[in-house]
């Protein structure tokens, strides 16, 4: 293992770009004979990593080389749907550099799940809730390892962040914006109004989270802003009281089976059962405990209550609550048998223009506009927890003045990244979940 090069992954504060944010350096692993590059753009809307490639092929695959470089790992596959290999020039098995290989996926969802991804580009199943380690297998993001070859490289630390804003808007955008400026001086700096009865999602219209833009910042793991009306079926999925909705779920399943039948992890082989879950939602810890644990094996694609229910009930809001009891609990479930893939999988999974419609945003795919310059803020709020671990602790005072770039707070002890100014200006304000910089 090349430490030097994990030692300025960690320090440059890279951590995964595909959503969860776990920090980079700590998948550095010995044991590994592929590393997986995901550039699949899982959600619809979302133009983030296919303007990345288009405009930084080279400094993503720097980074990738690097990361072959510190875990002796020999071969690359660059992992990305067949429609946006095609509009890059690439093809399948193409070698874009000395043992990085192109992947192309099928245009079906969710082909971004990395478990899947996994399996569709490598035929290796990991085990339910191991780590993808254990088949040989690292995964990076597509701007993850653009910003590792920037940190390893320059000893460039991460202080911006590539975005796409679309939906309901003029023009689709993707830019590059400084980490913890606030929403609202965002759009306001485009001209974007979010009318009445219309949402703002941070992430794609599938798996990501209903925001309140007046008070919400760009964080490392904001993906897209997506302004979107209330009553499409992506944002209308996302609201409502949780307790009402698991009594509704309980009392309303008609027991079709249909959601565990195209359930994406359990078509992999994995004892993931949405319909049962929903079910006795109400009792299920008391009948079976043993199966709530089998929740955290759920991904949040949204599959089963957007494409497969039948009675307007959501067996993934059901999971995600036992998620939430699970991650509170610190309980997590780990196979250790293999698993087997189901012989329906190819036949069950989404095609995504059919994805699109039955959410709702088909109207809003459209190719975006790369803006080259970087987008500039006046104020920034450095959230300490942008990603897994321990937060950031700070070692800047109010009243210290910094330049883009300098440490405003190390990485706390245990799997953690330090936080970077990224503008430059005063510090006005400092606690344990936040600094702000006033340009």
């Amino acid at each position: 293992m090349n430490e030097s090069i994990k030692e300025c992954m960690q320090k440059g504060g890279v951590v995964g770009n595909g959503g969860a944010g776990f920090p980079a350096y700590a998948k550095l692993a010995e044991g590994a004979d592929t590393l997986l590059i995901n550039a699949s753009e899982c959600e619809p809307l979302l133009e983030t990593d296919y303007v990345l490639m288009r405009e930084y092929m080279d400094r993503m695959l720097l980074g990738a080389e690097l990361v072959m470089e510190a875990a002796g790992i020999p071969k690359t596959l660059l992992c990305l749907k067949a429609h946006n290999a095609e509009r890059l020039g690439i093809r399948e098995g193409e070698e874009l550099a000395p043992h990085i290989f192109v992947k192309e996926l099928p245009d079906v969802y969710p082909i971004g799940d990395e478990i899947g991804m996994i399996y569709q580009a490598t035929g290796r199943v990991v085990r339910p809730g191991n780590l993808p380690i254990t088949k040989g297998i690292i995964v990076y993001n597509v701007e993850t390892l653009y910003n590792i070859s920037f940190a390893v490289k320059e000893q460039k630390p991460v202080t911006e962040k590539w975005l796409t804003i679309g939906g309901a808007v003029e023009k689709t955008l993707v830019l590059r914006v400084p980490i913890g400026m606030r929403l609202r001086d965002l759009f306001r700096l485009y001209h974007i109004e979010v009318p009445e009865g219309y949402s703002v999602i941070d992430g794609g219209p599938s798996m990501g989270k209903v925001i309140h833009y007046q008070t919400a910042t760009v964080q490392k793991t904001t993906k897209g802003l997506l302004i979107l009306p209330d009553y499409i079926p992506a944002v209308a999925g996302k609201g409502g009281d949780m307790k009402t909705q698991i009594s509704r779920a309980s009392s309303m399943c008609c027991q079709c089976t249909r959601c565990t039948d195209m359930c994406p992890r359990n078509l992999l082989g994995y004892p993931l059962y949405p319909h049962k879950m929903v079910r006795t939602a109400t009792s299920v810890v008391e009948l079976t405990p043993e199966m709530i644990l089998t929740a955290n094996l759920c991904c949040g694609c949204g599959v089963c209550e957007t494409a497969a229910c039948c009675q307007n009930i959501s067996p993934r809001n059901v999971i995600l609550e036992y998620k939430t009891i699970l991650a509170k609990n610190r309980m997590k479930y780990v196979g250790n048998e293999d698993v087997f893939v189901d012989e329906y999988r190819d036949s069950r999974l989404i095609p995504i223009s059919r994805w699109k419609s039955l959410l709702g945003v088909a109207p809003y795919d459209r190719e975006a506009e790369y803006i080259s310059t970087p987008v500039t803020a006046r104020v920034v709020e450095l959230g300490l927890s942008q990603h897994i671990g321990a937060p950031s602790v700070p070692c800047v005072s109010v009243g210290d003045t910094v330049k883009v770039g300098d440490m405003v707070a190390g990485a706390g002890n245990g799997l953690s990244v330090p936080t970077y100014a990224s503008i430059s200006g005063r510090v006005t304000h400092v606690d344990e979940k936040k600094i702000v910089v006033e340009a």
